[in-house]
């Protein structure tokens, strides 16, 4: 799915950009990076054609996502904080 198409789709799901990417938990930074690449994952692209399909049909996506209390991911070790080597201990003469 194309990012044009991708953006027609959330106005089908009548949600904005920052607030499916709160609703996913996944940064609004990370999904506007697929602008420059023209597409979309596909797990993007399948989800918010779920949510598109859904809305058309009345249904409160919104909360069934809520109610599945999804976590954003954190980088692990970011910045340039260096590990720390073992102390070297002096040799037995």
């Amino acid at each position: 799915m194309t990012f044009i198409e991708f953006k027609k789709m959330l106005l089908d799901a009548d949600i904005s950009l920052p607030k499916f990417s709160k609703l996913i938990q996944v940064s609004e930074k990370n999904i506007q990076s697929y602008k420059k690449k023209g597409e979309v994952p596909n797990a993007i692209a399948a989800l918010v054609t779920c949510f598109a399909t859904m809305h058309s049909h009345e249904i409160d996506y919104r909360t069934l996502i809520r109610r599945l209390e999804l976590k954003a991911k954190t980088k692990k070790g970011a910045g340039f904080a260096k590990k720390k080597k073992p102390e070297e201990q002096p040799s037995d003469r």
